[in-house]
């Protein structure tokens, strides 16, 4: 008897003519770049290196677009941002050794974010794999391992009939939820020699859906119909999975007061009157929470910066919806279902009965309240002037990608994104340099909107090389460039905690940031608090880079959890 897929698996007498005779010229490498087409890709993220040239040859006769940036974790956090933006696998393509191990920063970032980045490196030939001690140029004794800890899973190519399918799984890892970084090495010899093996055509990595179980799903249902006090924690599973229209749906049927995390900024309306905001690091926010007599947690592990640094304790029952089975009642018991957010948020929506409460809304006003009266009493005008002209300069389409800077941390409680997957951050794994070159990735994931990139002085100069690059490709992205004259965040904590910061330690000799970026034909403007709207919605109205330089000394609200 015949079954449907054997007639979909027989290939057609046109396929089986260019199987037989594949075309001249090609190497390993195009093997991978071939994958790559036929899983979908459009674009490469990456950087050259010797064991690598294989990869970068076939580009060359490929219809994939390749950004190259200048250094390899730039890269990495370009791919993190295309990744995030079109919820793609984004490839990136590296060398061997140093150039691969430079990217690892970045990948830790997007396993905190849940970012699909597919990284493919060079090795050393197959017979340096193993383990032995061969002197291959970049040789390290297990390169795999560098990554095991850090990506969602590992894939070593041996020969060049295993790419297409290695590289297929890579993908599928990288975009079962949770969304993840992934690592794919294939020896410079395996790349480099010519192949007979036919052209790769489309291929079927569909990733797994995470589908909550139904007796959970019933059980969270029963407990948030009959709250007398529910609350709802946001996540950035939600905006991940494209489930904020969800998330409102259910909160208003049950008026449930909601509180987004800094990684789900967007996942729910900053002005509705049932929006906690992002307030997580304040005290009357985390009491709120505290109160709560059944708690629905979506798309968020509730950890350090989501619970006030492990301060909340609740006395409620929890239900936590999460993709990462790791994080699933990692920090507080619950009633956990494993899934998607998107998928357990729509089971709720079937099941639920609507639950009246019109003092929902007046409950919500009353804590907002006090997060305003503490901050007034802290004489923060500045910080909040600045704030709010980004805010106002910023397209509400427009992306922004903010560092590890002291404007940020105001931004991850104060900012409203306004619409989901509009803000990100590098709050996963708290590296530095992350702004600006994620904000080139988006550019190029979606030329048709500005970007923003937001740093301090001291994280800036991490990446003042992609100044190069948003040059060379003409990306349209900002780069807002807060000057403080240092690693402010830590002059502060330091000062803190000892009374005294190390000033050869924090504070930082720093070039001219204005003629720094004119020097690369990127247009930039000193501004001021008073002209930073101006300045800030003339460079991103401008098409093209631009930098745009505000030296201020901002201050940080007081700590609640201390």
């Amino acid at each position: 008897m015949t079954h449907d897929h054997d007639l979909v698996l027989r290939p057609t007498a046109a396929q089986t003519r260019a199987a037989l005779n594949p075309p001249a010229g090609r190497i390993g490498g195009d093997l991978v770049v071939e994958t790559l087409s036929g899983l979908g890709a459009t674009t490469v993220f990456g950087l050259p290196g010797q064991h690598a040239l294989g990869m970068f040859d076939a580009l060359r006769r490929s219809d994939l677009r390749y950004v190259g940036l200048r250094v390899e974790n730039n890269a990495g956090f370009a791919a993190d941002a295309y990744g995030r933006i079109t919820g793609e696998a984004a490839p990136l393509l590296l060398s061997t050794g140093p150039g691969a191990l430079m990217s690892l920063a970045a990948l830790q970032e997007a396993a905190a974010a849940s970012a699909p980045v597919l990284a493919i490196g060079s090795q050393v030939p197959v017979a340096g794999l193993g383990g032995g001690r061969h002197g291959y140029l970049h040789e390290l004794r297990d390169q795999q391992a560098s990554f095991r800890d850090v990506v969602k899973s590992v894939h070593t190519v041996r020969t060049q009939a295993q790419i297409p399918s290695a590289i297929a799984a890579a993908w599928k890892s990288a975009l079962t939820a949770p969304h993840g970084p992934v690592w794919v090495e294939i020896p410079e010899d395996v790349l480099r020699a010519e192949t007979s093996l036919p052209v790769v055509t489309a291929m079927d990595a569909t990733p797994d859906e995470v589908v909550p179980r139904p007796e959970l799903t019933a059980v969270a249902a029963d407990l948030l119909a009959k709250a007398a006090r529910p609350v709802i924690v946001a996540g950035g599973g939600v905006v991940r999975s494209d489930a904020s229209g969800k998330l409102r749906a259910l909160a208003e049927r049950i008026n449930a007061p909601v509180v987004t995390t800094f990684g789900g900024k967007g996942a729910f309306p900053w002005t509705h009157p049932l929006s906690l905001q992002s307030w997580l690091e304040d005290r009357h926010t985390t009491d709120f929470l505290e109160d709560a007599d059944v708690l629905l947690v979506v798309g968020s592990g509730l950890g350090e910066l989501s619970s006030n640094y492990h301060t909340f304790a609740p006395r409620g029952r929890v239900i936590q919806i999460e993709a990462d089975a790791g994080k699933l009642e990692s920090n507080h018991p619950a009633l956990g279902i494993h899934a998607d957010a998107r998928l357990a948020l729509q089971a709720l929506l079937e099941t639920v009965e609507a639950r009246p409460d019109a003092e929902a809304p007046e409950r919500v006003r009353a804590v907002l309240a006090k997060v305003r009266d503490r901050l007034a009493a802290q004489d923060l005008g500045l910080e909040q002037r600045v704030v709010a002209a980004v805010r106002e300069a910023l397209p509400d389409r427009a992306p922004s990608f903010w560092d590890m800077t002291i404007l940020a941390y105001w931004a991850w409680s104060a900012f409203d994104a306004r619409r989901p997957n509009t803000m990100h951050s590098a709050q996963g794994s708290g590296g530095l340099g992350y702004g600006f070159p994620a904000a080139l990735g988006a550019a190029v994931a979606d030329p048709t909107t500005p970007v923003l990139a937001v740093s301090g002085d001291g994280g800036a100069m991490y990446s003042i090389a992609e100044l190069a690059t948003a040059k060379q490709y003409g990306l349209d992205v900002t780069w807002l460039i807060v000057d403080d004259g240092g690693y402010g965040i830590l002059r502060a904590y330091m000062t803190d905690a000892f009374g005294e910061a190390t000033a050869a330690a924090t504070d930082l000799s720093r070039p001219d940031f204005v003629a720094l970026a004119a020097s690369f034909g990127v247009p930039a403007t000193l501004t001021t608090p008073d002209t930073l709207t101006k300045d800030l919605s003339e460079a991103l109205a401008t098409p093209g880079p631009s930098v745009v330089v505000l030296p201020a000394l901002l201050r940080m609200f007081e700590p609640t959890h201390l």
